[in-house]
């Protein structure tokens, strides 16, 4: 055993733990993160199956993506940033049964598939051949998307920041609390000390 087999060993280990931890942690920010980190060691898994392009795109995708998710997490969800314990998921014996019969069905395919053989040859610039192949003719709406997200994001920040033209944007709210009818949780909002000050 070579030091790339014990590399996808590891990874490999990291990407099952990982994305068994999803469904087990009560917060969807860590799942989103945990879910991120199953993902990262796909990707690289793939780089050391050879296929560099595949596993960077994933790695740098799925984290993005992840992020992403964390974020809007963060700022819309009514259980603040899903930090608080909540139940991550449902109908428990369905999912356990579709979850092993896809296993099987997958690990049995992977047996009994047979690959094809068609090496490339030495010295191809295998990933600037891909990269003109997928982006030659979508440059513009790969280009699109990507500022698209951006200005979504951006936007996103900015509607949910605390201070308002209006005044405080948690003016009333209350955080929920771990348990019910226990103490609210999490950071609240300031009293108005009753003094308004106007700018002129």
């Amino acid at each position: 055993m070579n030091v790339t087999d014990i590399a996808f060993w590891i990874f490999a280990a990291i990407a099952v733990v990982s994305g068994w931890r999803v469904f087990c942690t009560d917060s969807m920010v860590r799942a989103s993160f945990l879910l991120m980190l199953s993902f990262i060691a796909v990707g690289l898994i793939m780089v050391l199956l050879n296929a560099p392009y595949l596993g960077i795109a994933t790695v740098f995708m799925m984290a993005v993506e992840m992020m992403v998710m964390a974020l809007f997490m963060v700022m819309y969800m009514m259980n603040p940033a899903g930090l608080n314990p909540m139940m991550m998921v449902h109908q428990h014996r369905f999912s356990i049964a579709a979850g092993v019969f896809l296993f099987a069905a997958l690990t049995g395919l992977i047996i009994v598939t047979r690959f094809t053989s068609n090496p490339v040859a030495p010295g191809t610039e295998v990933v600037a051949g891909l990269g003109k192949e997928l982006l030659g003719d979508s440059m513009l709406i790969f280009e699109t998307a990507g500022v698209t997200l951006l200005a979504t994001m951006v936007a996103s920040v900015i509607l949910s920041s605390r201070s308002g033209r209006f005044g405080a944007a948690d003016t009333g709210s209350v955080p929920p609390p771990l348990e019910p009818g226990g103490e609210p949780a999490g950071r609240q909002p300031e009293q108005a000390s009753g003094h308004a000050h106007h700018h002129h």
